[in-house]
């Protein structure tokens, strides 16, 4: 059976499902009426033209009649006492104007044209006309309350207008009355289906089956669990069933499900509940009564309910009497739903099976009336929906292109792609049974019909215009509702948003939208983001970034421009949230390598005096940046920050060396002023190196620390930086990392080395190794300090993982996974093992009297974490603690947290990932060389030979370090001279603070590789 509306007052009907009950022998009776109380003139002047009728509706003494034409509305008076005969007024709306619908309130009476433009009509004022409403949009759907009236539009706009006393317009508010339509904007981009009007309260039906009311609550008629009046839409959450119908009474309200069971509340009176009480109910509750008998149409009067049951024939009323409308031949209340009657001892029933009749319900302030009409009339389905995309729909839309029908379809395109409830409602499925969220899309179907459609040129360029200049611009998002959200979850799913010449302009007003968002409403699409694959997910951030260099490459400053960027990072501020909590992406995804290239992180260092900022409309500066979206940066525009972080506090330390010495020259030598020194000297003998390093360390001032480095090896040539530098860290820690010399353990053979349980050093010299470690970060080296990334974690407060064991400590790493992936029941018996751990020669229980404790099932996960945390932070806590006291008495702690612990061991340590090809492509040439010079050829011929140690070696002789920064070999340029004054004889030489190689004519291969060796195995000493 169609499902259809019908008309009404206070109410509407259904038509639910089909039945399947048993065919039984056709019967095609004429037009029939019924009308309780029954008023014989009346009833004799609608029969004849009840197959004629096109809507029929009751309100407080009046019935309005619009005939099949739509030309006019004849609206008879219900007087008491009366028959219903006195002549009826003809209302009409224009010569060449058709009246599609109509509803009617107290006192005014509402129609919509066939064209949908929504007209009004006051019945208390004499010689009215109508009056237009809402004109420049497409209206659907009409219904009137006593004293107020909503319209939903073509593009899913809901709109409200006059009495407010209880907030029955939904607009946040409560006033007197407007005659002025406002938009509903808690309702804004839900795709909603129906919509209806009680006495003060009003509801709306989504597609997906969700329930909203408003406005008055004396008696729970909102069905929300109390009685305060709500002024804007309220979601009704206790319901588990998909309704498909709902219907407004004075103060009560019926639901129509899919599977035709019927849910009321609000007030109980008269019975009008059919709950077997007069008792109100605050939410929706079953009626019983009516279980197994699947109703297909409710309608709702003032004070009473009708329920249609077509598998049955019959007519169901239940509520107030007293006026005869339950159709009962009496006048007394029903409290449970029975059948209505034609006379005392005749049921009313309806052969609507294999019939080509259908009944309509209406249900008004005293009144019940029921028409049997012809299916074929328009009465049976008034209800117009929103359009939307569909697969039929595209391929029409893609064959229209060379017809007359062209124009239409851009329209189409136009209302769909302008409205964010057709596009929700278009991609709408079913609920899953484990679904928590009440966001129900077919993303799969989305893809495909919008990649179909982005196809053809012309349709994408429309679609790209409706979303630039209708749906983002006007995308005022206000709803507290999830259904809403659906827009931000299918537009990032349209190719127009990822490619061609507008998709930045696109994402930045999506961003800008998002943005916007409530907090709540925020966590949800964020709870969305995170149920995404990784593919998707991936595609998304892609998105937003692309967006962020497009405007990066016309950076004006402009507080316009600004405000672009800001929207664009604060989503991948979100998305990096997500992805740091659920979808765990590597973090460079989020990497913005262009921002190296357009931020001055020096001049930035030098104007400012704090990264600590906020991020204003018209301040994006590089460090406020920095600041707030740290997770964009890459690790070379990390380490630029921190080497300016560097050079700007020995800029000020030479700065106010300079300033001291200029007022010790203009006052004299009689005052004595305290001398600044401009840099930190350390003077050392090679052969005692590590003594004195660590003895002038602990005579430093605090202050020391953070000035220019100088190195002087004893007897060596006088200080020089650079070269001279990265030597002196690249012994000290090639001396103190050794396991002969017995600072550090080291697990297990060829690993990383660790904190031992039982150091052979005292506490303070493993600060002293944190300060060299900091100094030779703010000094901008990199060292081979083979730490696990276990330590990079812990300096940046993460905690360490089982993963990070496995590197330590490969072989039990590897035992403790095994513990965790066996299930099997002998578990016990074959590891048999306590909760006490063997590690760095020292046996230790885990927890009190842990050998003495199994390890079973039940508690191996807590074993294992034990171990991990006993490995890393117990037994080390002390000599952690005072590594990581000099490491930060050195290096800003703010800034270091920039980094992630991957990235800080790279900036700390380097790396060997050599590309030698590279190395010699960007070589440069001065004086008499260059790449073509028999020498140079000879040079990279014998260099490729070496091995792979030979290499680093040669690396540590040209440069002082074997270990690459983090710009890469690559980016590393070797510079050949050829001095006059050296012969063939003399050995080559290097500048290492410049990475110049004198190196002499040498005329044959065997004198290049000669000296080559003496370079790379006399590595060591300057002068």
């Amino acid at each position: 059976m169609e499902r259809r509306p019908a008309g009404r007052a206070r109410g509407a009907a259904r038509s639910a499902p089909g039945s399947a009950a048993a065919a039984r022998p056709e019967k095609r009776p004429r037009a029939q009426l019924w009308l309780f109380p029954g008023a014989a003139g009346l009833h004799g002047s609608l029969l004849p033209r009840a197959e004629a009728t096109r809507q029929i509706c009751c309100s407080r003494g009046r019935l309005a009649l619009l005939e099949r034409g739509g030309t006019g509305v004849e609206v008879h008076r219900l007087l008491a006492g009366s028959d219903g005969a006195r002549k009826p007024r003809y209302i009409k709306l224009g010569k060449k104007m058709k009246i599609h619908s109509m509803d009617q309130g107290t006192e005014h009476l509402l129609i919509l044209s066939s064209d949908g433009k929504p007209f009004e009509y006051n019945y208390s004022i004499e010689h009215a006309r109508f009056q237009s409403i809402l004109r420049e949009k497409n209206i659907i759907q009409i219904t009137c309350g006593d004293y107020h009236s909503l319209a939903l539009s073509k593009g899913g706009e809901l709109f409200a207008w006059g009495q407010n006393l209880h907030g029955q317009l939904g607009v946040g508010c409560t006033f007197p009355s407007t005659s002025i339509p406002q938009l509903v904007e808690h309702l804004a981009a839900v795709p909603l289906v129906q919509i209806s009007a009680g006495g003060a309260h009003s509801m709306a039906l989504s597609m997906s089956g969700n329930i909203y009311s408003w406005g008055r609550n004396e008696f729970g008629q909102l069905g929300l669990g109390h009685t305060k009046n709500k002024d804007s839409p309220s979601l009704i959450e206790a319901l588990d069933q998909k309704v498909e119908f709902l219907t407004c009474g004075g103060s009560h309200t019926a639901l129509l499900t899919q599977d035709g069971l019927v849910f009321t509340f609000g007030a109980g009176k008269y019975g009008q509940l059919g709950h077997s009480s007069t008792r109100n109910e605050l939410r929706p509750r079953l009626v019983t009564e009516l279980t197994g008998k699947r109703v297909t149409q409710i309608a709702c009067g003032r004070w009473h309910t009708l329920a249609y049951v077509s598998d049955l024939g019959k007519v169901f009323s239940f509520g107030s009497g007293k006026e005869r409308q339950l159709g009962n031949s009496g006048t007394q209340n029903q409290l449970l739903p029975l059948p209505m009657k034609l006379s005392s001892n005749e049921e009313l029933r309806f052969e609507s099976h294999n019939s080509e009749k259908e009944l309509i319900m209406i249900a008004g302030e005293s009144q019940s009336i029921l028409l049997w009409i012809d299916k074929k009339n328009s009465y049976v389905n008034l209800r117009r929906k929103i359009p939307m995309l569909n697969e039929g729909t595209v391929k029409r839309w893609i064959a229209d292109v060379e017809t007359k029908q062209w124009q239409s379809t851009k329209r189409d395109i136009q209302e769909i792609f302008s409205s964010p409830a057709c596009l929700i409602g278009s991609f709408l499925r079913k609920r899953r049974a484990t679904e928590m969220m009440s966001i129900h899309l077919d993303l799969n179907k989305a893809r495909n019909i919008f990649r179909e459609l982005t196809q053809k040129d012309w349709i994408s360029n429309m679609i790209t215009i409706c979303l630039k200049d209708n749906l983002l611009k006007n995308l005022r998002f206000y709803s507290p509702h999830q259904e809403a959200l659906a827009v931000f979850f299918l537009l990032p799913e349209c190719p127009v948003m990822h490619e061609g010449n507008s998709w930045e302009t696109l994402v930045i007003l999506f961003a800008e939208a998002v943005c916007k968002l409530s907090d709540q409403s925020s966590c949800v699409l964020e709870e969305y983001w995170a149920t995404l694959q990784e593919c998707a997910f991936g595609k998304l951030v892609q998105m937003f970034k692309r967006a962020l260099i497009s405007q990066l490459h016309y950076w004006t400053g402009s507080g316009e421009n600004n405000c672009h960027v800001k929207a664009l990072l604060e989503m991948l501020k979100k998305l990096h949230k997500v992805n740091q909590t659920k979808c765990q992406l590597p973090e460079n995804i989020f990497e913005v390598d262009e921002l190296s290239h357009y931020l001055n992180f020096y001049e930035e260092a030098r104007r400012r005096s704090s990264w600590k900022m906020s991020l204003g409309t018209s301040d994006v500066q590089c460090c406020v940046i920095f600041s707030n979206f740290p997770f964009i940066f890459n690790a070379l525009s990390k380490t630029k920050l921190l080497y300016s972080d560097s050079f700007l506090k020995k800029e000020k330390k030479i700065t106010a060396y300079l300033r001291l010495a200029e007022i010790t020259e203009q006052r004299g030598s009689e005052e004595i002023v305290p001398f600044l020194q401009p840099a930190f000297t350390l003077t050392v003998r090679r052969s005692h190196l590590i003594e004195d390093v660590l003895n002038q360390l602990s005579q430093s001032e605090n202050e020391d620390l953070r000035k220019e480095l100088w190195i002087s090896f004893h007897g060596e040539t006088e200080l020089e930086l650079g070269g001279v530098r990265r030597e002196f860290f690249h012994c000290v820690f090639q001396e103190m990392t050794r396991p002969e010399y017995g600072m550090f353990s080291y697990p297990e053979e060829a690993s990383y080395m660790w904190f031992p349980v039982r150091p052979k050093y005292e506490e303070k010299r493993y600060f002293l190794f944190g300060v060299l470690c900091g100094l030779s970060l703010f000094s901008c080296n990199v060292v081979n300090i083979p730490f696990p990334l276990a330590l990079f974690k812990k300096l940046l407060g993460q905690v360490p993982s089982l993963e990070d064991l496995k590197e330590l400590s490969p072989v039990l790493g590897k035992s403790l996974q095994t513990l965790l992936d066996d299930e099997g029941d002998d578990f016990r018996e074959v590891f048999y093992i306590h909760f006490n751990v063997h590690w760095d020669r020292n046996d230790v229980d885990l927890i009190p009297n842990g050998s003495c404790i199994i390890v079973d099932q039940t508690n191996k996960r807590d074993y294992v974490s034990k171990c991990i945390d006993y490995i890393f932070n117990i037994s080390v806590k002390a000599l952690f603690e005072e590594f990581e006291r000099g490491f930060y008495k050195v290096c800003d702690k703010d800034i270091i947290k920039f980094f992630h612990p991957e990235q800080l061991k790279d900036v700390v340590v380097g790396h060997t990932d050599y590309d030698w090809e590279t190395f010699e492509k960007n070589a440069q040439y001065e004086q008499d060389y260059d790449s073509s010079h028999p020498t140079i050829v000879m040079f990279w011929k014998a260099l490729h030979k070496l091995t792979l140690e030979e290499k680093k070696k040669f690396l540590v002789f040209l440069t002082g370090s074997d270990r690459i920064q983090i710009k890469g070999l690559k980016n590393m340029k070797i510079t050949f001279r050829c001095p006059e004054n050296l012969t063939e004889k003399d050995p080559m030489r290097t500048y290492t603070c410049t990475n110049v190689l004198c190196l002499p004519k040498y005329s044959t291969m065997e004198r290049v590789e000669e000296a080559l060796q003496v370079a790379i195995n006399n590595n060591r000493g300057f002068g």
